[in-house]
């Protein structure tokens, strides 16, 4: 077990659960959400993809707050039939089940996986895009609903010949710290405690919410090596880059002790 507390990044909600895995594993941690999760500001296109959901051969959502997001608009007759789901990892893939969705109609990286990202996503679907597929991208968007996140799957699915549109479930905010938030942080800054980082935006984020402050003190956990970049160009000192499994988390933070 650690001396030193870890400071979890992700969403509110998802951040509790992760506290809660990793505390029930030995971990002291505490929640710092640096991304703040906002309706969209503009539904009627979550709507219209309902309606049009046979257009589809797949859904894919690059998170499981996109899929809570999305299945809020879900109308008492729209059919899940015919249609995959592609899920970029396990929470995700939760997601989906907890909304409903069979197990049989998603495709997602094994749990076994050594990264969960759009790449190895990609590595099981690909052969279900051809010429005049169409694939609907549900992903967040930023402070004014702009569709915001990495467009490389986005790519993919232009190169081999498939169309591919994008609905915005949700916005991305940076947070406002308040106090208590503060010292956290500068705890973190300072190596008493030890981030997780599971977004590069969180990063970028925690560094606007904190202008001049050095990080090379600093001690990190990333769950993706892009992530891991973002933090080296940070200049966070001690990093460990790993799988965002539980037994992975818990071996990296342990050997940052």
């Amino acid at each position: 077990m650690t001396g030193r507390p870890v400071i979890v990044t992700r969403p509110a909600r998802e951040a509790a659960q992760w506290v809660s895995d990793l505390r029930a594993a030995g971990i002291e941690a505490v929640a710092l959400p640096l991304i703040v999760i906002e309706p969209a500001t503009d539904i009627e296109p979550l709507r219209a993809a309902w309606r049009q959901l046979s257009d589809y051969a797949a859904l894919m959502f690059v998170s499981a707050t996109a899929v809570e997001h999305f299945f809020q608009y879900r109308g008492a007759a729209d059919s899940l039939a015919g249609c995959r789901f592609w899920a970029t990892g396990p929470g995700t893939k939760r997601a989906l089940l907890r909304a409903g969705v069979p197990s049989d109609s998603i495709d997602a990286p094994p749990p076994e996986a050594t990264r969960f990202d759009s790449e190895a996503l990609w590595e099981r679907v690909h052969a279900q895009v051809s010429k005049d597929v169409r694939v609907l991208i549900v992903r967040g968007g930023d402070e004014a609903g702009q569709p915001a996140g990495r467009d490389w799957l986005a790519n993919e699915i232009d190169a081999a010949g498939g169309h591919r549109d994008t609905v915005v479930a949700y916005r991305r905010l940076p947070p406002s710290l308040d106090v208590v938030q503060h010292r956290l942080a500068m705890d973190g800054a300072e190596g008493r405690a030890i981030w997780l980082f599971s977004s590069s935006e969180a990063i970028a984020n925690l560094q606007r919410a904190m202008p001049g402050v050095q990080w090379h003190a600093a001690s990190a956990v990333a769950t993706h090596a892009r992530i891991g970049e973002a933090a080296r160009g940070a200049g966070f000192g001690a990093l460990r880059v790993c799988t965002p499994l539980l037994d992975a988390l818990v071996a990296s933070i342990e050997s940052l002790a």
